[in-house]
């Protein structure tokens, strides 16, 4: 009995973890850039052990025509600076702050190759290269960091991403004048949490189910001793 109501009780956990999950792609669903969450769970030597993993596939494009916004396609990602940490992230929105250094929409700093990228006062524009040029002048060339180890990517809100695996190489596309949307699939999304939701309410009835037969049990036991 008491193993019943112990597998029982952890199955419940992986639904609410689960419903957590979907709920935060649902909630993402117009946040640039954002990577759907899926629940993986290893049964390895019979143990549930649930990890949150990103979905890596390319989301959608939306084209913008501005000349600051950047997508890419492949498994690669911006490199911003925020108090003096790296962060990653897909959106591409940029923008060039009073300080004339290029921005995200949070207002962290997009990092080149060589660092922040400094505009100055002057007009840019973003190649499918990843050079930043104003005219002829080059003002810098994005980092485009390859992830070859997306398991190790932690979500920070706002399309943003820690990361403190290994990188590689990059051979995928810019696009410029676009954003990637994120990559949830929202009717996927919705049966998910219906899905689950039913789950987890029969498992609250068995549960239930389980605690009325012990106390009759329990009952019976009191009056046979009586």
């Amino acid at each position: 009995m008491e193993d019943v109501v112990a597998n029982i009780g952890r199955f419940l956990s992986m639904d609410v973890m689960e419903l957590n999950v979907a709920s935060q792609n649902v909630a993402n669903l117009r946040t640039p850039g954002y990577r759907a969450e899926t629940l993986q769970v290893d049964f390895a030597d019979h143990v549930l052990t649930p990890e949150v993993r990103l979905d890596a596939a390319d989301g959608p494009l939306q084209f913008t025509g501005r000349p600051l916004d950047v997508a890419l396609q492949g498994g690669a990602f911006f490199a911003v600076q925020r108090n003096g940490e790296t962060l990653l992230t897909r959106a591409g929105q940029f923008a060039v702050n009073q300080e004339g250094r290029l921005t995200n929409a949070q207002g962290d700093l997009v990092l080149g190759e060589g660092g922040p990228i400094v505009v100055g006062d002057l007009e840019p524009s973003i190649l499918a290269s990843g050079e930043v040029r104003s005219g002829e002048k080059v003002l810098g060339r994005l980092s485009l960091v390859g992830v070859k180890q997306p398991e190790l990517l932690r979500e920070m809100g706002g399309g943003l991403y820690r990361y403190a695996g290994s990188t590689e190489l990059w051979n995928g596309t810019v696009h410029v004048g676009a954003l990637e949307q994120a990559n949830v699939d929202p009717g996927r999304e919705m049966v998910r949490l219906v899905t689950i939701t039913r789950h987890a309410h029969a498992l609250q009835r068995a549960l239930q189910a389980y605690d009325e037969i012990l106390q009759t049990g329990i009952n019976h036991l009191g009056e046979n001793g009586s």
